[in-house]
């Protein structure tokens, strides 16, 4: 996976009730796991802008009720710090499920703004999104 241009805050939890801004069918999500990442022994793993995910849906259409799915953290209302110096913070917390391997997402746009460190790992979700910030 591509490193990201920021210094970023770990801002959710694992547990975490995120919004699923796209239009596959999810609409509130539960953060279950962090694909990819290491923690110290004793210590829970938490997700950043750009993490690949692995949520539970909690609201949404009634066959995707309760399944699991990839997804990629686009937005975090938890403050990080840009190369810039400039400080970066969201509305809410926000994700977009990805429907394969490849980081593919399942669906055809995004509503509102996603963070430019996602596009810069996930290019098919920068492709999708209305608003990059």
């Amino acid at each position: 996976m591509k490193a990201i241009s920021a210094k970023v805050t770990p801002g959710l939890n694992l547990g975490a009730y995120m919004i699923s801004s796209d239009n596959s069918g999810a609409k509130i999500v539960k953060l279950v796991s962090v694909k990819r990442a290491k923690a110290k022994k004793g210590k829970q793993v938490c997700a950043k802008i750009a993490d690949w995910v692995k949520v539970s849906i909690r609201k949404g259409i009634p066959d995707m009720k309760g399944k699991v799915f990839d997804a990629v953290v686009i937005r975090q209302k938890k403050s990080y710090r840009r190369l810039n110096g400039e400080r970066i913070a969201f509305e809410d917390n926000a994700v977009a499920i990805l429907k394969d391997e490849k980081g593919n997402p399942k669906g055809t746009q995004i509503k509102g703004p996603i963070a430019r460190e996602v596009m810069e790992r996930f290019p098919s979700v920068g492709k999708i999104a209305s608003i990059v910030y």
